[in-house]
């Protein structure tokens, strides 16, 4: 994945990382409440070495020597030679090796000076500790340690209490903001990792990105949701102020450009799977087309779960079927739409056999008729997955134009229908992505503009309608009735 596909993971998923971030802040909240503070008292003692005389020489031996033993010096404070008097001293009710775990002792560097720190849940029994500690060790030095054994000479090491503890009056432990910090933190990246797998967990198309990425084919429509698509699925008509409706106007465009030399303008308009949102950009794909001035023939190739006629409003009764099986002929089967050169065939009666149907040559001969009067032939096919249909009816025609639902459509189905087209040697003409979010990181800026009715102007300009032509009179009054 690019750095922007990171960037929009983050933007997606920003609420369960928030919520995380303070769940974390939390936890650290609750773990500081349940830790019991802790007050540290410490002691400073200051070593040194009597010389016999005055002079620089021994001075400096002298200071040399006592540095030497510092060292030596913070590892025996915390023994038992030191604690066990304080133990007894102070009538502790701990063990030596538990005193222990409280007291610890630094040498500052360079220096001859002993730090020693004791830590305890009792701010005041915690200085006297380390002031027992800092009387202990000054014993232990200067009568047991370094003083020759059975004499009466003063140990030439002398310890000097330069700092008594003093009762502390605030705790070193729980650092609560400490705390709070790790708890976001740890909250922040457990967000963070949630949102890169829920992403690599997550099959389905989101983005543009993505559909080119799978098909290797341009995108040529970008369709936005819509809340009410169900309420009027034909927004081209409906609302054409919409910026929905100007979406298929694009697609429009797009479309007039794509492969012009390559013969009748017949598109099979499909998807992967159920839903995806075909019959809906095909229905205003030929209305958006016959606005511009062309001659359109949409027919209802789905003859498993026909919508065309429900969407436009015509009778469904009679249509492709009729035609193929030679009871009805084509002219009599096409019912014209609005005041446009847009012509609709229905599917007919369900038959029993739609693949066979649709690849006879009854069905080449149709087609040939259409492209013959019409500008453009849009074929409403079944899905790709779950039948045949579509792949069959599009050889007959120039290729495929694939219809995708942002944040519905698997990849591994896209992948599976681009797989279907391509063992059928058919070509996939483009993409047509539904369903695209209108907010959030996979939103294309839909929404935000529109034509007023003052500016539809050019865009929804079309050349002039010759009312005398719809479709040549259909087929010339189908040639005088031959």
């Amino acid at each position: 994945m690019e750095f922007r596909d990171y960037v929009r993971i983050l933007r997606r998923n920003w609420v369960l990382i928030l919520i995380l971030v303070v769940v974390g802040v939390a936890g650290g909240f609750g773990v500081s409440l349940l830790q019991q503070p802790k007050y540290v008292a410490t002691t400073q003692l200051y070593i040194s070495v009597r010389t016999t005389g005055a002079a620089t020489v021994d001075l400096v031996q002298g200071q040399t020597f006592a540095r030497q033993m510092v060292t030596s010096y913070v590892d025996i404070v915390s023994t038992p030679l030191i604690l066990d008097p304080v133990v007894e001293k102070l009538g502790l009710d701990k063990t030596t090796a538990e005193l222990a775990s409280q007291v610890t002792a630094t040498a500052r560097l360079n220096t001859v000076l002993i730090d020693v720190n004791v830590a305890d849940t009792d701010p005041r029994r915690a200085a006297e500790i380390a002031n027992a500690v800092a009387e202990s060790f000054t014993s232990a030095v200067q009568n047991t340690l370094e003083r020759p054994a059975g004499s009466a000479e003063a140990s030439p090491v002398q310890v000097t209490v330069t700092q008594p503890a003093a009762t502390p009056t605030t705790p070193t432990s729980p650092n609560l903001r400490l705390i709070l910090t790790l708890g976001g933190i740890l909250g922040l990246a457990a967000g963070i990792v949630l949102a890169v797998l829920r992403a690599a967990l997550d099959t389905r198309v989101r983005t543009l990105h993505d559909v080119e990425r799978i098909t290797g084919s341009p995108v040529l429509g970008r369709i936005a949701r819509d809340a009410d698509s169900a309420k009027r699925p034909l927004i081209v008509h409906d609302a054409p102020h919409d910026p929905r409706a100007e979406s298929f106007r694009a697609l429009r465009t797009n479309l007039q450009f794509l492969d012009v030399d390559a013969g009748p303008r017949i598109f099979v308009i499909s998807s992967a799977s159920p839903g995806e949102g075909k019959t809906t950009t095909a229905t205003n794909l030929a209305i958006a087309l016959a606005e511009a001035g062309a001659k359109v023939a949409l027919v209802d190739g789905d003859l498993r779960r026909p919508r065309v006629a429900e969407y436009m409003g015509v009778e469904g009764g009679v249509g492709l079927t009729d035609v193929l099986i030679g009871r009805v002929e084509l002219v009599a089967a096409l019912q014209r739409w609005g005041r446009n050169n847009l012509f609709v065939l229905a599917s007919g009666r369900i038959p029993p056999n739609p693949s066979e149907l649709l690849g006879s040559t009854a069905m080449d001969h149709m087609l040939a008729r259409l492209g013959e009067h019409f500008d453009y032939v849009l074929i409403d096919a079944p899905p790709l997955l779950p039948v045949t249909d579509a792949a069959v009816v599009a050889k007959k025609a120039r290729g495929v134009l694939l219809v995708a639902a942002a944040g519905e459509t698997k990849r591994q189905e896209l992948a599976g229908a681009v797989r279907a087209l391509g063992a059928a040697g058919v070509g996939l003409l483009g993409m047509i992505v539904t369903k695209l979010p209108t907010k959030g990181p996979d939103s294309y800026g839909y929404g935000s503009y529109a034509y007023g009715p003052a500016d539809r102007g050019a865009a929804d300009a079309a050349p002039e309608r010759r009312e005398d032509d719809p479709v040549a009179d259909l087929f010339a009054r189908f040639a005088e009735r031959s």
